[in-house]
Protein backbone atom coordinates (compact mmCIF):
# COMPACT_ATOMS: atom_id res chain seq x y z
CA UNK A 1 0.00 0.00 0.00
CA UNK A 2 1.55 3.05 -0.75
CA UNK A 3 2.22 6.06 1.26
CA UNK A 4 -0.54 8.34 0.21
CA UNK A 5 -3.13 5.43 0.19
CA UNK A 6 -1.57 4.71 3.60
CA UNK A 7 -1.25 7.84 5.69
CA UNK A 8 -1.10 6.35 9.40
CA UNK A 9 1.97 4.54 8.33
CA UNK A 10 3.95 1.47 10.46
CA UNK A 11 6.85 3.96 11.89
CA UNK A 12 3.96 6.82 12.78
CA UNK A 13 2.01 4.05 14.65
CA UNK A 14 5.53 3.43 16.60
CA UNK A 15 6.84 6.57 16.80
CA UNK A 16 3.46 7.61 18.77
CA UNK A 17 3.21 4.52 20.69
CA UNK A 18 7.30 5.78 22.12
CA UNK A 19 5.67 8.99 22.60
CA UNK A 20 2.82 7.80 24.57
CA UNK A 21 4.81 5.84 27.13
CA UNK A 22 7.36 8.43 27.25
CA UNK A 23 4.66 11.22 28.23
CA UNK A 24 2.91 8.61 30.69
CA UNK A 25 6.95 8.64 32.44
CA UNK A 26 7.14 12.13 32.17
CA UNK A 27 3.93 13.54 32.92
CA UNK A 28 3.43 11.07 36.08
CA UNK A 29 6.11 13.11 37.94
CA UNK A 30 4.98 16.37 36.73
CA UNK A 31 2.28 16.98 39.51
CA UNK A 32 4.87 16.15 42.07
CA UNK A 33 8.29 17.14 40.66
CA UNK A 34 8.09 20.45 42.72
CA UNK A 35 6.81 18.94 46.25
CA UNK A 36 9.57 15.83 45.87
CA UNK A 37 12.52 18.45 45.25
CA UNK A 38 11.16 20.55 48.49
CA UNK A 39 10.91 17.70 50.31
CA UNK A 40 14.68 17.09 49.74
CA UNK A 41 15.47 20.26 51.11
CA UNK A 42 15.50 22.27 47.25
CA UNK A 43 14.25 26.07 47.96
CA UNK A 44 12.10 27.60 45.45
CA UNK A 45 15.08 30.05 43.95
CA UNK A 46 17.28 26.26 43.06
CA UNK A 47 14.27 24.72 41.73
CA UNK A 48 14.11 27.72 39.46
CA UNK A 49 17.69 27.62 38.61
CA UNK A 50 17.54 23.61 38.23
CA UNK A 51 14.66 23.49 35.14
CA UNK A 52 16.38 26.68 33.71
CA UNK A 53 19.30 25.14 33.37
CA UNK A 54 17.33 21.45 32.35
CA UNK A 55 15.59 23.52 29.56
CA UNK A 56 18.40 26.07 28.69
CA UNK A 57 20.64 22.93 27.55
CA UNK A 58 17.55 21.40 25.80
CA UNK A 59 16.70 23.99 23.77
CA UNK A 60 20.67 24.59 22.57
CA UNK A 61 20.80 20.34 22.49
CA UNK A 62 17.70 20.90 19.93
CA UNK A 63 19.30 22.86 16.96
CA UNK A 64 22.92 20.99 17.41
CA UNK A 65 21.21 17.40 17.08
CA UNK A 66 19.08 18.30 14.19
CA UNK A 67 21.55 19.76 12.68
CA UNK A 68 23.81 16.68 13.03
CA UNK A 69 20.83 14.32 12.06
CA UNK A 70 20.03 16.19 8.75
CA UNK A 71 24.37 16.21 8.07
CA UNK A 72 24.85 12.61 8.79
CA UNK A 73 21.10 11.57 7.23
CA UNK A 74 20.28 9.19 10.08
CA UNK A 75 17.41 9.76 12.21
CA UNK A 76 16.85 6.15 14.26
CA UNK A 77 20.09 6.48 16.77
CA UNK A 78 19.24 9.63 17.49
CA UNK A 79 15.70 8.82 18.58
CA UNK A 80 17.04 5.81 20.18
CA UNK A 81 19.33 8.00 22.79
CA UNK A 82 17.36 10.43 23.30
CA UNK A 83 14.05 8.55 24.56
CA UNK A 84 16.61 6.13 26.49
CA UNK A 85 18.11 9.00 28.68
CA UNK A 86 14.82 10.05 29.58
CA UNK A 87 13.37 6.57 30.78
CA UNK A 88 17.13 6.39 32.82
CA UNK A 89 16.71 9.93 33.80
CA UNK A 90 13.71 8.72 36.23
CA UNK A 91 14.99 6.25 38.60
CA UNK A 92 18.30 8.40 38.30
CA UNK A 93 16.32 11.63 40.22
CA UNK A 94 14.81 9.55 42.87
CA UNK A 95 18.78 7.31 43.75
CA UNK A 96 20.17 10.16 45.50
CA UNK A 97 19.25 13.48 46.47
CA UNK A 98 22.44 15.19 46.06
CA UNK A 99 21.70 18.64 44.81
CA UNK A 100 24.82 18.09 41.91
CA UNK A 101 23.49 14.79 40.90
CA UNK A 102 19.68 16.19 41.06
CA UNK A 103 20.75 19.03 38.54
CA UNK A 104 22.87 15.85 36.68
CA UNK A 105 19.64 13.48 36.38
CA UNK A 106 17.29 16.68 35.59
CA UNK A 107 19.58 17.46 32.55
CA UNK A 108 20.18 13.78 31.54
CA UNK A 109 16.33 13.90 30.80
CA UNK A 110 16.39 17.34 29.08
CA UNK A 111 19.29 16.29 26.55
CA UNK A 112 17.25 12.99 25.57
CA UNK A 113 14.35 15.48 24.65
CA UNK A 114 16.98 17.95 22.68
CA UNK A 115 18.84 14.65 21.21
CA UNK A 116 15.17 13.22 19.56
CA UNK A 117 13.17 15.91 18.47
CA UNK A 118 14.37 17.28 15.39
CA UNK A 119 14.78 13.36 14.19
CA UNK A 120 11.91 12.40 15.59
CA UNK A 121 10.07 15.39 13.61
CA UNK A 122 11.50 14.65 10.86
CA UNK A 123 11.50 10.89 10.34
CA UNK A 124 7.57 11.54 11.17
CA UNK A 125 7.75 14.19 8.27
CA UNK A 126 8.93 11.71 5.85
CA UNK A 127 6.31 9.51 6.30
CA UNK A 128 4.15 11.78 5.23
CA UNK A 129 3.33 14.06 2.07
CA UNK A 130 2.74 17.97 2.18
CA UNK A 131 -1.44 17.08 2.13
CA UNK A 132 -1.28 14.87 4.97
CA UNK A 133 1.07 16.80 7.27
CA UNK A 134 -1.66 17.61 9.46
CA UNK A 135 -3.02 14.54 10.05
CA UNK A 136 0.34 12.91 10.79
CA UNK A 137 1.59 15.35 13.20
CA UNK A 138 -2.01 15.44 14.44
CA UNK A 139 -2.25 11.47 15.20
CA UNK A 140 1.40 11.88 17.02
CA UNK A 141 0.40 14.80 18.90
CA UNK A 142 -2.56 12.93 20.41
CA UNK A 143 -1.19 9.74 21.19
CA UNK A 144 1.68 11.96 23.22
CA UNK A 145 -0.68 13.60 24.88
CA UNK A 146 -2.41 10.83 25.56
CA UNK A 147 0.87 10.08 28.22
CA UNK A 148 -0.40 13.69 29.74
CA UNK A 149 -3.97 12.23 30.57
CA UNK A 150 -3.05 8.97 31.92
CA UNK A 151 0.67 9.64 33.64
CA UNK A 152 -0.99 12.22 36.04
CA UNK A 153 -4.17 10.05 36.83
CA UNK A 154 -1.86 7.20 37.70
CA UNK A 155 0.14 9.98 40.13
CA UNK A 156 -2.80 10.73 41.44
CA UNK A 157 -4.18 6.78 42.35
CA UNK A 158 -0.98 6.36 43.81
CA UNK A 159 -0.68 8.97 45.86
CA UNK A 160 -4.38 8.26 47.43
CA UNK A 161 -3.01 4.57 48.36
CA UNK A 162 0.25 5.86 49.34
CA UNK A 163 0.28 10.05 50.55
CA UNK A 164 3.83 11.38 50.07
CA UNK A 165 5.45 8.41 48.98
CA UNK A 166 6.71 10.83 45.76
CA UNK A 167 10.41 8.41 45.47
CA UNK A 168 8.62 4.84 44.46
CA UNK A 169 6.93 7.15 41.55
CA UNK A 170 10.03 7.99 40.32
CA UNK A 171 10.56 4.22 40.10
CA UNK A 172 7.49 3.48 39.09
CA UNK A 173 7.84 6.22 36.18
CA UNK A 174 10.90 3.83 34.86
CA UNK A 175 8.87 1.19 33.62
CA UNK A 176 6.90 3.53 30.76
CA UNK A 177 9.73 4.00 29.99
CA UNK A 178 11.62 0.67 29.08
CA UNK A 179 8.11 -0.07 27.37
CA UNK A 180 9.37 3.27 24.75
CA UNK A 181 12.65 2.07 24.46
CA UNK A 182 11.10 -1.29 23.33
CA UNK A 183 9.17 -0.10 20.64
CA UNK A 184 11.96 2.12 18.86
CA UNK A 185 13.72 -0.95 18.09
CA UNK A 186 10.97 -1.44 15.90
CA UNK A 187 11.17 1.27 13.98
CA UNK A 188 12.43 1.22 10.32
CA UNK A 189 14.48 4.00 8.89
CA UNK A 190 13.33 3.80 5.11
CA UNK A 191 14.70 6.46 3.29
CA UNK A 192 18.14 6.98 2.16
CA UNK A 193 20.50 10.51 2.01
CA UNK A 194 22.98 11.31 0.07
CA UNK A 195 25.78 12.24 2.12
CA UNK A 196 28.18 14.98 0.34
CA UNK A 197 31.21 16.02 2.07
CA UNK A 198 29.49 19.30 3.29
CA UNK A 199 26.52 16.68 5.36
CA UNK A 200 30.54 15.08 6.39
CA UNK A 201 31.85 17.79 7.89
CA UNK A 202 31.98 18.21 11.61
CA UNK A 203 29.10 20.04 13.36
CA UNK A 204 29.89 22.92 16.03
CA UNK A 205 27.29 22.81 19.00
CA UNK A 206 26.36 26.33 17.43
CA UNK A 207 26.19 25.74 13.60
CA UNK A 208 22.43 25.27 13.67
CA UNK A 209 22.09 28.62 13.88
CA UNK A 210 23.09 28.90 10.13
CA UNK A 211 20.59 27.84 8.95
CA UNK A 212 18.58 30.67 9.94
CA UNK A 213 20.21 33.05 7.35
CA UNK A 214 20.06 30.58 4.65
CA UNK A 215 16.24 29.00 5.63
CA UNK A 216 13.79 30.29 3.36
CA UNK A 217 11.69 33.78 3.93
CA UNK A 218 8.45 31.97 5.17
CA UNK A 219 10.36 30.02 7.56
CA UNK A 220 11.75 32.95 9.09
CA UNK A 221 8.99 35.22 9.26
CA UNK A 222 6.36 32.54 11.14
CA UNK A 223 9.12 31.44 13.14
CA UNK A 224 9.38 34.85 14.49
CA UNK A 225 5.76 35.41 14.64
CA UNK A 226 5.45 31.73 16.59
CA UNK A 227 8.55 32.87 18.74
CA UNK A 228 6.72 36.73 19.54
CA UNK A 229 3.80 34.96 20.58
CA UNK A 230 6.09 32.31 23.13
CA UNK A 231 7.49 34.80 24.99
CA UNK A 232 4.15 36.16 26.11
CA UNK A 233 2.81 32.22 26.13
CA UNK A 234 3.43 31.42 30.03
CA UNK A 235 3.56 28.34 31.52
CA UNK A 236 0.95 26.20 32.34
CA UNK A 237 1.64 26.76 36.19
CA UNK A 238 0.17 30.09 35.79
CA UNK A 239 -3.06 29.06 34.81
CA UNK A 240 -3.33 26.37 37.66
CA UNK A 241 -1.87 29.09 40.27
CA UNK A 242 -5.41 30.87 38.97
CA UNK A 243 -7.42 27.86 39.87
CA UNK A 244 -5.97 27.95 43.17
CA UNK A 245 -6.18 31.71 43.89
CA UNK A 246 -10.05 31.28 42.85
CA UNK A 247 -10.17 29.16 45.91
CA UNK A 248 -9.71 25.54 43.75
CA UNK A 249 -8.26 22.63 45.86
CA UNK A 250 -4.64 21.07 44.72
CA UNK A 251 -6.96 17.88 43.52
CA UNK A 252 -9.18 19.95 41.37
CA UNK A 253 -6.34 21.94 39.78
CA UNK A 254 -4.24 18.70 38.73
CA UNK A 255 -7.67 17.72 37.64
CA UNK A 256 -8.29 20.81 35.33
CA UNK A 257 -5.03 20.28 34.26
CA UNK A 258 -5.71 16.19 32.99
CA UNK A 259 -9.24 17.68 31.47
CA UNK A 260 -6.89 20.34 29.42
CA UNK A 261 -4.74 17.39 28.07
CA UNK A 262 -7.26 15.02 27.57
CA UNK A 263 -9.22 17.68 25.22
CA UNK A 264 -6.04 18.53 23.90
CA UNK A 265 -5.80 14.66 22.67
CA UNK A 266 -9.08 13.89 21.77
CA UNK A 267 -8.68 17.38 19.18
CA UNK A 268 -5.62 16.98 17.49
CA UNK A 269 -6.39 14.31 14.71
CA UNK A 270 -9.41 15.90 14.07
CA UNK A 271 -8.19 19.45 13.69
CA UNK A 272 -5.07 17.70 12.29
CA UNK A 273 -7.52 16.07 9.44
CA UNK A 274 -8.93 19.70 8.87
CA UNK A 275 -5.92 21.85 8.58
CA UNK A 276 -5.33 19.46 5.29
CA UNK A 277 -8.20 20.08 3.86
CA UNK A 278 -8.77 23.47 4.67
CA UNK A 279 -4.64 25.05 5.15
CA UNK A 280 -2.72 24.82 8.25
CA UNK A 281 -2.91 28.57 8.14
CA UNK A 282 -6.55 29.00 8.70
CA UNK A 283 -6.41 26.40 11.55
CA UNK A 284 -3.10 27.61 13.50
CA UNK A 285 -4.57 31.53 13.51
CA UNK A 286 -7.77 29.85 14.41
CA UNK A 287 -6.11 28.47 17.47
CA UNK A 288 -4.12 31.86 18.62
CA UNK A 289 -7.76 33.37 18.70
CA UNK A 290 -8.83 30.91 20.85
CA UNK A 291 -5.76 31.39 23.03
CA UNK A 292 -6.45 34.99 23.08
CA UNK A 293 -9.78 34.55 24.09
CA UNK A 294 -8.78 31.32 26.50
CA UNK A 295 -6.33 34.02 28.53
CA UNK A 296 -8.41 37.08 28.16
CA UNK A 297 -11.35 34.40 29.95
CA UNK A 298 -8.32 33.89 32.69
CA UNK A 299 -8.28 37.59 33.70
CA UNK A 300 -11.65 37.80 34.75
CA UNK A 301 -13.12 34.32 35.38
CA UNK A 302 -13.76 33.18 39.28
CA UNK A 303 -16.10 30.15 38.82
CA UNK A 304 -15.63 26.78 38.73
CA UNK A 305 -17.80 26.47 35.32
CA UNK A 306 -16.31 29.16 33.85
CA UNK A 307 -12.66 27.90 34.44
CA UNK A 308 -14.21 24.66 33.13
CA UNK A 309 -15.10 25.92 29.49
CA UNK A 310 -11.94 28.29 29.41
CA UNK A 311 -9.79 24.50 29.76
CA UNK A 312 -11.84 22.95 27.55
CA UNK A 313 -11.06 25.73 24.61
CA UNK A 314 -7.41 25.80 25.82
CA UNK A 315 -7.21 22.09 25.08
CA UNK A 316 -8.76 22.85 21.70
CA UNK A 317 -6.46 26.10 20.92
CA UNK A 318 -3.15 23.61 21.93
CA UNK A 319 -4.26 20.85 19.29
CA UNK A 320 -4.38 23.56 16.71
CA UNK A 321 -1.21 24.64 17.14
CA UNK A 322 1.20 22.50 18.28
CA UNK A 323 1.20 19.97 15.77
CA UNK A 324 -0.11 22.11 13.45
CA UNK A 325 2.82 24.55 13.52
CA UNK A 326 5.42 21.90 13.09
CA UNK A 327 3.88 20.49 10.16
CA UNK A 328 3.64 23.95 8.52
CA UNK A 329 7.55 24.25 9.16
CA UNK A 330 8.11 21.08 7.32
CA UNK A 331 6.60 21.97 4.64
CA UNK A 332 8.47 24.70 4.56
CA UNK A 333 11.74 23.65 4.10
CA UNK A 334 13.81 21.24 2.25
CA UNK A 335 13.53 17.71 3.21
CA UNK A 336 17.30 17.49 3.82
CA UNK A 337 16.58 19.77 6.30
CA UNK A 338 13.99 18.92 8.30
CA UNK A 339 15.60 18.38 11.62
CA UNK A 340 17.50 21.10 11.33
CA UNK A 341 14.86 23.49 10.62
CA UNK A 342 12.73 21.54 13.70
CA UNK A 343 15.67 21.76 15.94
CA UNK A 344 16.40 25.51 15.20
CA UNK A 345 12.80 26.45 15.48
CA UNK A 346 12.21 24.50 18.53
CA UNK A 347 15.92 25.56 20.46
CA UNK A 348 14.47 29.37 19.88
CA UNK A 349 11.49 28.53 21.82
CA UNK A 350 13.01 26.79 24.93
CA UNK A 351 14.62 29.83 24.86
CA UNK A 352 11.80 31.53 24.38
CA UNK A 353 9.91 29.90 27.29
CA UNK A 354 12.39 30.07 29.65
CA UNK A 355 12.40 33.97 29.23
CA UNK A 356 8.09 34.21 29.26
CA UNK A 357 7.57 32.51 32.59
CA UNK A 358 10.70 35.37 33.70
CA UNK A 359 8.56 38.02 32.21
CA UNK A 360 4.91 36.60 33.15
CA UNK A 361 6.24 36.36 37.40
CA UNK A 362 7.68 39.91 37.22
CA UNK A 363 3.98 41.26 35.47
CA UNK A 364 2.15 38.94 37.83
CA UNK A 365 3.91 40.27 40.56
CA UNK A 366 4.18 44.24 39.83
CA UNK A 367 0.74 44.48 37.91
CA UNK A 368 -1.19 41.64 38.67
CA UNK A 369 -2.65 38.01 37.37
CA UNK A 370 -5.14 40.06 35.07
CA UNK A 371 -2.75 42.27 33.39
CA UNK A 372 -0.70 39.15 32.80
CA UNK A 373 -3.20 36.87 30.66
CA UNK A 374 -4.52 40.13 29.20
CA UNK A 375 -1.29 40.92 27.44
CA UNK A 376 -0.48 37.78 26.71
CA UNK A 377 -3.95 37.80 24.86
CA UNK A 378 -3.76 40.74 23.29
CA UNK A 379 -0.58 39.84 21.86
CA UNK A 380 -1.83 36.57 20.88
CA UNK A 381 -4.29 38.11 18.53
CA UNK A 382 -1.44 40.49 17.01
CA UNK A 383 0.39 37.38 16.13
CA UNK A 384 -2.64 35.86 14.78
CA UNK A 385 -3.63 38.78 12.87
CA UNK A 386 0.01 38.89 11.49
CA UNK A 387 0.07 34.82 10.56
CA UNK A 388 -3.03 35.35 8.68
CA UNK A 389 -1.48 37.68 6.00
CA UNK A 390 1.32 35.54 4.84
CA UNK A 391 0.82 34.78 1.24
CA UNK A 392 1.15 30.62 2.14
Amino acid sequence: MSKKAKIITHNILVLSAVSLFTDIASEMLYPIMPIYLKTIGFSIVLIGVLEGFAEATAGLSKGYFGNLSDKTGTRLPFIQIGYLLSAISKPMMALFTYPLWIFFARTIDRLGKGIRTGARDALLSDEATPATKGRVFGFHRSMDTLGAVIGPSLALIYLAYHPDDYKTLFYIAFLPGLISIGFTFLIKENRVRQRTSLQQSKTGWLDFLNYWETSPPLYRKLSTALLIFTLFNISDVFLLLKIKEAGLGDTSAIGAYIFYNLIYAISSYPLGSLADRIGIKKILVSGLILFAIVYVGMAYANSNSVFLVLFAIYGVYAAATEGIAKAWITNICHPDDTATAIGTFTAFQSIATLLASSFAGLIWFYAGASTTFLLSGIIALVVAIYISRFNN
